[in-house]
């Protein structure tokens, strides 16, 4: 019997975002198993459940995971490693797009009824999935590393402390 992982806590945030990536990747393999689901077998209740848990992933965990980035990491890795100051530009700017590109799909999410183009709703999945996917792949590989190497215990636990509080969570 193998026992569950624990994912890391508040204690351990750059972990914690990493752990994020992982949950935003499987909410996005959600999507395409949706946008396959309702091209093949059209709208059931299993397709609306999905619909729903994505939809409140992202209206929620998503958003708060973009804010402890722009609003905690990266404020905090660029005094440490301003060298990174493009990447981290940058970075806000694909924010900004995925934001976009989650106005654009989310309305469809709400109410998968009335999608009368699938193609259009699989096509604004694959975009909205090949965004997160470039964008958390120069994450854990660039930034997160360079934040575990930069950045001081009390840094990382002053890091964790905002996450928290953001959620509403007391250490």
């Amino acid at each position: 019997m193998q026992l569950p992982q624990i994912a890391p806590g508040f204690d351990q945030p750059l972990w914690m975002l990493r752990a994020c990536h992982t949950r935003i990747l499987r909410q996005c393999d959600s999507l395409i198993h949706l946008a396959q689901h309702l091209a093949g077998k059209g709208v059931t209740i299993e397709a609306r459940e999905t619909a729903n848990q994505v939809r409140r992933y992202f209206s929620s965990a998503g958003k708060q995971h973009h804010e402890d980035e722009e609003q905690d990491l990266f404020p905090v890795l660029l005094t440490v490693r301003p060298d990174l100051a493009d990447s981290i530009h940058e970075l806000g700017l694909e924010h900004r797009e995925m934001e976009h590109l989650w106005v654009r799909l989310e309305p469809m999410l709400a109410d998968i009824g009335s999608i009368s183009d699938i193609a259009a709703f699989t096509h604004a999945v694959l975009q909205f999935r090949a965004a997160y996917l470039s964008h958390m792949e120069r994450e854990n590989s660039q930034i997160l590393p360079a934040a575990q190497e930069a950045m001081s215990a009390t840094e990382l636990s002053a890091l964790g402390a905002r996450m928290a509080r953001r959620r509403g969570v007391s250490l």
